[in-house]
């Protein structure tokens, strides 16, 4: 179920989902690149088997945001954070907290299209070989069940062992999905994913994205608002590292509760 609360009436109410249907949910969340703030104290859930977009100028946190939920940062000294990330009720930066796992089950897309050196179906497979053994027929189900939901099975079935740089833009970003799908993770980060692609691409690629929200939970950054708007459930509009408003995608583009919300939809403000 999901509830709006809000201590301060000039911003947009804080949109909270029950524990029932919130798969991550981000409290008091603030991120600093060698103490220049990134992310201002974000509170913010996303729910369940849904598509979430983060829309924003460039600069304004939206990739920062997606890359902390995977803690893609860590390795880089000069991050200082504080706050929490939970994933199913799991702090993410817990002691306890297996990093490896958790980026299993927080699979990640990037912009450019990264297949491996290696064949279509090895490139599928990369994940499950790191799980340990597995009988061959099953890694075969799995790997075909992976480019099925990426719908990218019926153009490659005849070719799995060729090379997956012989595939174009567009199927091998799908190539790079199936391979995130193949370790069955809970959620998906896609970070412009449509950005280096041509239009016939992308819609597929948009497709793609409304159809697998019913396996999992999908986060999306995108610059394109026409894309927020045709493939998310809800989406968050962030500026200068802060949560400006969120909400139903609906609600956010044909009746933003702010102005500053307004102004960007409308392209009033860059």
């Amino acid at each position: 179920m999901l509830a709006l609360s809000s201590a301060n009436p000039t911003q947009a109410p804080v949109t909270r989902f029950s524990a029932e249907t919130c798969c991550l949910s981000i409290n008091q969340f603030h991120l600093a690149y060698a103490g220049k703030t990134a992310l201002r104290d974000l509170t913010l859930d996303v729910p369940r088997h849904r598509v979430t977009a983060f829309i924003g100028p460039s600069g304004c946190g939206k990739s920062t945001l997606l890359r902390a939920i995977n803690r893609l940062h860590d390795l880089n000294e000069s991050v200082t954070h504080h706050g929490q990330i939970q994933l199913e009720g799991q702090d993410i930066h817990a002691s306890q907290m297996n990093v490896t796992e958790l980026r299993r089950r927080v699979g990640m897309v990037f912009q450019t299209p990264n297949p491996f050196p290696m064949s279509i179906y090895e490139n599928v497979a990369f994940g499950l070989r790191l799980q340990g053994r597995m009988p061959k027929r099953k890694r075969d189900d799995i790997i075909e069940w992976a480019l099925t939901s990426a719908a990218l099975w019926d153009e490659v079935k005849d070719r799995l062992h060729r090379s997956a740089w012989q595939l174009s833009g567009g199927q091998q970003q799908r190539l790079v999905i199936a391979r995130t799908l193949a370790v069955q993770p809970d959620v998906l980060l896609l970070d412009e994913p449509a950005s280096a692609l041509d239009p016939i691409s992308t819609l597929k690629i948009e497709e793609l994205i409304r159809n697998l929200k019913s396996q999992l939970t999908l986060v999306l950054v995108t610059h394109n608002m026409q894309q927020a708007a045709r493939v998310s459930d809800y989406t968050a509009f962030l500026q200068q590292g802060e949560l400006v408003e969120y909400g139903p995608t609906d609600q956010v583009f044909t009746n933003p509760r702010l102005q500053r919300t307004e102004n960007y939809i409308t392209g009033r403000m860059t």
